[in-house]
Parts: structure tokens; C-alpha cells; sequence
């Protein structure tokens, strides 16, 4: 089964429609239109099952070094969740995945902001 096309994420309270921009065995991507935001999924099966999800962000600002030239940065932030091939159901994996996202945005994601500042 496939994630739906298109996919939405709301970046700094702004919608952006993500069309399916490929699909292959064990993954699938989708991307905005003008290229600057990216949705990937994939999994990796082994001695440990590997899924992850991956959402880039990218966009044009002046060069620190340059002001008079632009350049391209972009970013991304990653969910990875690695279980063994038995022990754990679907739904117990879920609940731990499920409050480490409810960790990180608790507090109006006051621990996102204490990751990106650095501390530990």
C-alpha cells in the first residue's frame, strides 16, 4: 500500500501541495512544484527493519561572504524508526514513535527549539 497523491505539509502555517514525483521498491517521494520541498519515505528490510520519513526544505538567500550573489541551502529533518524483524508489533512501535513526536512538540515544541539550540 502507497501513501495518497498528492501528499500536504504545512510549513510556517503555509500548505504546500506535494505531488508523487517517484515510487519504487520500498519507496516513494513527493515534491512541491517549484522544487523547494521534498517528502521522502522509505524502508529497508534486513536483520532490523528500517523506515523512514524525510521532509527537505530548500530555499535561495545571500551569500554571507557575497551579499551581492544568492545561493542555494536547503535542510531536512528525519524520523527514523529501526526495529527488529520480531518482538515488536506495529502497534508497540507506533506507541514509541507516537510519544517521541508528542515529546518533541509538547510545550509548543519547546524541545525542538532546545535540540536546535544545541543542548543536551
Amino acid at each position: 500500500m502507497s501513501y495518497a497523491d498528492p501528499q500536504t505539509v504545512t510549513v510556517g502555517g503555509t500548505a504546500i501541495s506535494l505531488p508523487r514525483i517517484s515510487s519504487g521498491q520500498n519507496s516513494g517521494a513527493f515534491g512541491s512544484a517549484d522544487n523547494t520541498t521534498l517528502l521522502s519515505v522509505s524502508h529497508q528490510y534486513g536483520r532490523r527493519n528500517r523506515r523512514s520519513i524525510r521532509l527537505s526544505s530548500a530555499k535561495i538567500s545571500a551569500d554571507p561572504l557575497t551579499p551581492s550573489q544568492n545561493v542555494r541551502n536547503s535542510m531536512s529533518a528525519t524520523l527514523i524508526i529501526d526495529t527488529p524483524v520480531n518482538g515488536f508489533s506495529v502497534a508497540e512501535a507506533k506507541s514509541v514513535a507516537d510519544a517521541l513526536v508528542a515529546y518533541l512538540t509538547a510545550s509548543t515544541g519547546a524541545r525542538v527549539s532546545q535540540l536546535l539550540g544545541g543542548e543536551n
